[in-house]
């Protein structure tokens, strides 16, 4: 009699005793769960760097990079796989994986709003049912083919469930970052998409439960229908019982005021405990962590809070680990032949058919363009770590086997990467906006109201920002200054960025800081600044990646009928008085700003003007020097120094650069071998000049000085150096090339500005360098300027202003 047995691996210990006593730390489960993590971890960074020129989300990154350290690539090689996934290892693996994923989906829960759900309009409501009744259906007769060639002897109630529910799901944190990328968040194409998929993603789970229920290995009908009772019970009892407890505790943590850390404790506990029970009723330990963040208020901190304090170790360490668990078990060598390889052409066929044209005829029937239908199509097709959950529950119930989990892994993979490219290809919101008057500060009408759009990136910026304001606010004669501060935020891969979706405003990003318990915390230094001054203060905030920021700053402008858009250089002064780089995505931001602004542009060079903290208006007391050599750029440094020496604590110093004939020739040589500047005018600037002289009074100096060469142009700048305040033009028409003593690598501030803001020059003095709007230059405008009546207006409130709509972004 020959006895069939099978040999477990023993279980590993937890620590060695280190290389010197002869144990290798690989065959440990500490040392070689920490070698998984950082190899992991490396792995899928590197590839979501390599994917992000074509805007893929991390989600991608992960899938692939989880694919190929699994049998279908390295892991093909059995000394990689035994070294470093041995599969003694599986069980701390798997159950690290899956713990970071039960936080994920709290996470997920905790920023799905069941509110703003029960708000969705019947056009979101038709295009989700849509979205899953085609591709389930499609999933069952995708199922019934299958069954019959690669998945022979599945359950067919289990299995049928499982394919359906695969194809029509939707994933709702991937789109949420796909969205925002290529920043149709709050669009309404945006809008649908997420109404639609928040829809989608609660049927999906309710699906799912019903297929783990009908997947158990008791196939007692009976089994089954305890399992959805008693899952309907969980929840029931999770809405009336735990939801008052965590209310309670969401209403003693009041804004302000840090939540309390046993309130932490008691919730992230109540996730471990609902996921227990949901495991013990049989329909996963996911599915009760999802239901406690659905059931956490979304009102205050409490929510925001619990974000912060696991999102990072959870996204950034743990979910890779499922990727890679998912990964471990796909072996694309599996699909061989021409009928697995035909059958993978079949069920993307159907997943894509499924979802796009049922979601492309709601939508017709709903009166929404055709680009817009296509592009919520391609949307509503995107899969990712939801699918991939149920891909693996699917496998672990044995409902699915090797090849076929590996057909649909590719499928999630397929239709998830083809969504960006082909929404960017279908579907480019036009930007449109209604033409305005004053772009630049210099104007003929003085007594018009200035506007001023300020960006900052970090507190660093703000004290310089509100010195530089309340330096411009000019006097009551003239029009009242209104500054719209916007706060510069990176796009990051948190999932937090999925709660953008409740904060925006329906004219799109950047979008409005409204309710106060939600607000930006670094945009109440400039609310607390409008209530002590006589200047109207509009916070933003702009969320984007850097590579893309600079359409939310233009087009925000535009709408804002902004004259000048005021950036923090991507430089800042060290204690020892260099000069710091924060990074050179930042430098990219200001020089595509410099391209495509729709009105003038300064760029500051913050040498602590005013100091570290913001001045009141009587305790001002600074000297601004404006050097002229002549142009636009020029006299718009010129006309905003002017409008600062009406502030009564400001003394302007203008100073005159004449060339001799010699130098004269230098200089013009140099700008013919460089780009020629357009619109130059010599009366213009004599002009300007005549009236100062004409009327300047004692906080005006005005002087003029000889010079034929740089090093005379040099030692000039340098008897001001002490002043607080540099303000030149970016592109002087007669001033002789100041870069090889300046900042050659920053030629957004010009060959002045270059020198000025370089160590070498001061220590002290800021510097603000100014482009002055010039339609006849060669720009690259973001905002597309038509009106239907042909005039052009200069109030934000104007009826026009509604050309905006929704194709903001």
């Amino acid at each position: 009699m020959v006895t069939n047995s099978t040999t477990c691996p023993a279980p590993m210990k937890a620590t060695s005793n280190g290389s010197f006593q002869g144990d290798s730390p690989l065959d440990y489960a500490i040392p070689l769960v920490i070698l998984q993590i950082c190899l992991v971890v490396l792995f899928t960074r590197i590839l979501a760097f390599l994917l992000r020129p074509l805007r893929q989300p991390r989600v991608i990154a992960e899938i692939i990079g989880g694919i190929l350290l699994g049998p279908s690539a390295l892991g093909r090689s059995e000394k990689f796989l035994t070294t470093v996934f041995p599969k003694k290892s599986m069980t701390v693996l798997d159950t690290l994986a899956n713990l970071g994923l039960l936080f994920f989906l709290f996470l997920v829960g905790l920023e799905l709003d069941i509110r703003a759900i029960r708000r969705t309009g019947k056009k979101a409501f038709g295009i989700a049912l849509a979205g899953i009744t085609l591709p389930f259906v499609l999933g069952i007769g995708t199922s019934v083919v299958l069954q019959n060639t690669i998945n022979k002897g599945a359950r067919h109630a289990p299995f049928l469930v499982f394919m359906g529910v695969a194809l029509s799901i939707t994933a709702f944190p991937v789109l949420a970052r796909i969205l925002a990328e290529l920043k149709l968040l709050t669009t309404d194409v945006g809008r649908m998409a997420m109404s639609a998929a928040a829809v989608n993603d609660v049927a999906a789970w309710i699906l799912l439960a019903l297929a783990i229920a009908l997947s158990g290995s008791n196939t007692s009908p009976l089994v089954s229908l305890w399992v959805l009772l008693c899952g309907v019970a969980f929840v029931l009892a999770a809405v009336f019982l735990l939801r008052p407890l965590i209310g309670l505790m969401a209403s003693r943590s009041p804004e302000g005021e840090p939540v309390k850390e046993l309130y932490i404790c008691i919730t992230l506990s109540l996730v471990l405990v609902c996921g227990f029970i949901t495991d013990t009723i049989g329909i996963h330990a996911l599915f009760g962590a999802f239901v406690v963040g659905i059931i956490v208020p979304k009102e205050g901190p409490f929510a925001g809070v619990l974000i912060e304090k696991i999102e990072d170790i959870v996204s950034g360490l743990f979910l890779p680990l499922y990727f890679v668990s998912s990964g471990l078990k796909t072996n694309v060598a599996t699909i061989k032949g021409a009928q697995s390889w035909g059958l993978l052409v079949l069920v993307i066929f159907n997943a894509c058919f499924g979802k796009v044209v049922g979601t492309i005829a709601v939508s017709l029937l709903c009166k929404i363009q055709v680009k817009e239908a296509v592009a919520l199509g391609f949307l509503m097709n995107t899969k990712g770590l939801v699918e991939l959950i149920v891909l693996n529950i699917g496998k672990d119930k044995k409902v699915l086997n090797d090849q076929s989990f590996a057909v649909l892994v590719l499928m999630a993979l397929f239709t998830t990467f083809i969504t960006t490219p082909i929404v960017m290809a279908v579907y480019k919101p036009a930007r449109r906006g209604v033409p305005y008057k004053h772009k630049t500060i210099q104007r003929k009408d003085l007594d018009t109201q200035l506007r001023m759009l300020v960006g900052f990136h970090s507190t660093r910026n703000i004290p310089t920002m509100i010195n530089l304001i309340e330096s411009s606010r000019g006097t009551r004669r003239r029009g009242r200054l209104c500054v719209y501060a916007m706060h510069l935020m990176e796009l990051s891969e948190r999932p937090s960025a999925i709660s953008m979706v409740h904060k925006v405003r329906s004219n799109g990003l950047p979008f409005w800081n409204k309710v106060q318990g939600d607000q930006d915390q670094m945009v109440i230094a400039f609310e607390a600044y409008q209530q002590l001054s006589a200047v109207t203060v509009r916070p933003m905030t702009a969320i984007s990646d850097l590579s893309s920021i600079h359409e939310d700053i233009c087009t925000s402008a535009h709408q804002k009928r902004a004259a000048i858009i005021i950036l923090p250089f991507h430089k800042h002064q060290r204690v020892d008085g260099t000069m710091e780089s924060l990074g050179h995505a930042f430098q990219q931001v200001n020089q595509r700003v410099l391209r495509s602004s729709p009105c003038s542009v300064g760029i500051i060079v913050d040498r602590g003007l005013g100091g570290t903290t913001q001045v009141s208006a009587s305790d001002v007391s600074y000297t601004v020097v404006v050097p002229f050599f002549g142009g636009g750029d020029d006299r718009e440094a010129l006309a905003l120094g002017l409008r600062m020496a009406e502030h009564p604590g400001i003394m302007l110093s203008i100073m005159k650069f004449t060339l001799t004939s010699e130098a004269a020739a230098e200089a013009q040589r140099q700008r013919n071998n460089t780009d020629p500047i357009t619109g130059y005018s010599h009366a213009d600037d004599e002009a300007i000049l005549s009236e100062i002289i004409a009327s300047k009074d004692q906080s005006t100096a005005f002087e003029e000085k000889v010079v034929g060469s740089i090093e005379e142009i040099v030692s000039v700048l340098k008897l001001m150096n002490k002043c607080n305040l540099f303000i030149v033009g970016r592109s002087p028409t007669t001033a002789l090339d100041l870069v090889e003593k300046g900042s050659s690598d920053c030629p957004e501030l010009g060959p002045v500005g270059g020198y000025l803001a370089s160590s070498d020059f001061s220590t002290t003095a800021s510097v603000l360098v100014v482009q002055q709007y010039n339609p006849t230059a060669d720009l690259h405008p973001l905002v597309e300027e038509h009106t239907d009546d042909g005039q052009v207006y200069d109030v934000p409130d104007t009826p026009a202003a509604s050309i905006h709509g929704s194709s903001m972004v």
